[in-house]
């Protein structure tokens, strides 16, 4: 394997043993404005739980609905005030629930929840660096996030309600802030939030693709990183293409919400009434909206499939299956996620022609995953596998993302879509391979490296255990039927289908999901004490507690800004040597299965290398 040259930023690795203790650090310095990108990374998984929380919460309520039109619950009034009067949901705020649940999900906990975290905590420390390129732009675009967040927390208190037009906040409902209740003050705060969020995210993005290119150890090439690096590696770089176009979509709506243009408004009428806009296209705002859509897939399942190889691969206790063959598959997957988002649009009246070019690169994209997903399976196979519970979560995502990405050849068809499009079937694909894949994703990496992240504490396994189990048991339990009542024809962001007489029988299926959901949503729980509890008491570990080759697990379990005391390793190997031997069947490093990357080659290993 090919070694690059001594990246510059590293020559003089003396430069900066005490970076970060000329002065003494405060505690405002030190836990709220640190640059330090491991606090960073605590910062930005400590805000996506809590919003997570607020996320699964919103699910609930809305779930119940469903389950049991009509009825009246103490809770709704409790949580929703005037928005359920005498514990009976209001229809506005129903579609109000379901936007800002969306929302939540996919930008504010699996987006910063796996990219914040995890690229923030493994790219400096895997790659060989004692920081991000920038720490202020790092701390910059946590706290942009942070202000991100509490505004759309904010949109949930305005008088009118919540932004209630889908998470896909599509025109005219959320470009007339007349609409309904939810295009008003709640729909302007949606759209500011999603813009700080934005420009968190290209400043983030740009800084761990500056530091992955200009910060590697020496002896750390590209085709020495860790699958990790190169999914939070790639996931940036679609970041930085896709992003800015939502931007556009956004500000181009506040203009329309605003200034009366009509960019994406014509021939409306209200009551009756002829409305001045002319000229737009609603159609234009769900090009640009699905141009990072359908990329935001990737955004969010990338990380988590990197998170996965690595825990695979340690707890299989065997190198990973075919490096060179997953790093091509995350850059096909990377390259043909951004020419598909077409496929959300079949039912737009797009042109035939154009309608088969995007199932065609639909397909496609199938191509790649498989190829992960058989990696997945065949590093598995044979191997010393360490049950513990970040590989039980790293096995249930491949399970999901198989049986998700199943359907996606449904959906990805442009005559068979056009049947199940608007319909629960859809919603049941896009939680199994996107949302429920990448929360096992971030669930692994959390039990993974939560040892690294709080000096050397472990969370407690039998905890972990439970977690998983009822999480997978319920998560299938949710979205398995979810596939038939769509097929069934029932509509997705109905409040409710009592006006449907050939839905009724379907109702015992929404109160099982439902139950599904609420036993789901309270096995989160244990894994909150289980993460808080185990911080403070949980017992210490190791310091490298799995047995893993990769660079963080050689720096010390106390936290410096710098990461390493010292010079920093340099590697020699990549990150896969597990259970490697020599031909008399000895290890190479007596009395142990796996070879760090800081470990030299011997003569005879780089004879057999040969």
């Amino acid at each position: 394997m090919s070694v690059t040259a001594h990246a510059p930023a590293h020559v003089d690795d003396h430069a900066h043993d005490d970076h970060g203790h000329h002065h003494k650090e405060t505690f405002v310095t030190k836990y709220i404005f640190s640059q330090d990108h491991k606090m960073i990374a605590k910062q930005y998984l400590i805000t996506g739980l809590i919003m997570g929380f607020i996320g699964i919460a919103m699910s609930l309520l809305f779930r119940m609905q469903l389950a049991w039109p009509g009825e009246s619950f103490p809770i709704f009034e409790a949580v929703l005030g005037k928005w359920a009067p005498d514990g009976v949901m209001d229809a506005d705020i129903y579609l109000a629930l379901v936007t800002i649940h969306g929302t939540i999900m996919v930008f504010f906990v699996l987006t910063a929840g796996l990219s914040g975290t995890f690229s923030n905590l493994l790219i400096p420390l895997q790659i060989g660096a004692r920081d991000m390129a920038s720490g202020f732009l790092n701390m910059l675009s946590y706290w942009m996030f942070f202000t991100s967040s509490v505004i759309m927390v904010i949109s949930l208190f305005v008088e009118a309600g919540p932004a209630a037009a889908g998470w896909t906040i599509y025109p005219p409902l959320s470009a007339l802030p007349m609409a309904q209740p939810g295009s008003g003050a709640g729909m302007t705060l949606w759209l500011v939030s999603m813009a700080i969020f934005i420009a968190s995210s290209l400043l983030g993005s740009l800084n761990y693709i500056v530091t992955v290119i200009n910060l590697r150890t020496k002896g750390m090439s590209m085709t020495r990183l860790p699958l990790t690096i190169w999914a939070f590696f790639v996931t940036a770089i679609i970041g930085v293409i896709s992003f800015p176009v939502l931007l556009s979509a956004a500000l181009l709506l506040i203009m329309d919400r605003s200034f009366g243009t009509s960019f994406f408004l014509s021939d409306i009428f209200i009551q009756g009434e002829v409305l001045h806009y002319q000229g737009g296209s609603p159609v234009l705002y769900e090009h640009l909206f699905w141009f990072l859509g359908h990329p935001e897939v990737y955004i969010v399942l990338l990380p988590a499939l990197g998170i996965t190889s690595e825990v695979m691969s340690t707890n299989a206790r065997k190198p990973i299956f075919g490096y060179r063959a997953m790093v091509a598959s995350i850059l096909a997957i990377a390259f043909l996620s951004t020419i598909v988002w077409g496929h959300h649009m079949f039912i737009s009246g797009m042109n035939p022609f154009l309608g088969s070019v995007f199932t065609f690169t639909t397909l496609l994209i199938a191509i790649p995953s498989a190829v992960k997903a058989f990696n997945y399976i065949t590093t598995l196979w044979k191997g010393n596998l360490q049950l513990n519970p970040a590989m039980l979560f790293s096995i249930g995502l491949v399970s999901t993302f198989i049986t998700g990405g199943l359907t996606g050849i449904i959906l990805g068809d442009s005559t068979l879509d056009i049947n199940v499009h608007d319909t629960y079937f859809v919603v049941a694909h896009f939680h199994l391979v996107m949302g429920i894949s990448a929360l096992y994703g971030l669930f692994a990496g959390v039990y993974h490296w939560f040892p690294k992240m709080f000096q050397g504490r472990m969370m407690n396994k039998n905890l972990g255990y439970v977690h998983f189990w009822i999480t997978a048991i319920c998560a299938y339990g949710v979205f398995f039927p979810m596939h038939f009542v769509g097929m069934a024809g029932v509509p997705r962001r109905y409040y409710q289908n009592t006006a449907f007489p050939m839905f009724d029988e379907l109702t015992n299926v929404q109160i099982l999901m439902t139950v599904f959901a609420i036993v789901a949503g309270a096995a989160q729980l244990v894994f909150v004490y289980n993460f808080i509890s185990s911080i403070f008491y949980g017992k210490r570990g190791d310091k490298n507690p799995w047995k893993s080759n990769t660079l963080e697990w050689t720096a010390p379990m106390e936290h410096m800004h710098g990461n390493w005391p010292g010079k920093i390793p340099h590697v020699h190997r990549w990150a896969y040597d597990y259970s490697k031997t020599y031909e008399n069947g000895e290890y190479i490093l007596p009395g142990q299965d796996f070879v760090p990357q800081d470990t030299p080659l011997q003569e005879n290993e780089e004879e057999l290398n040969h």
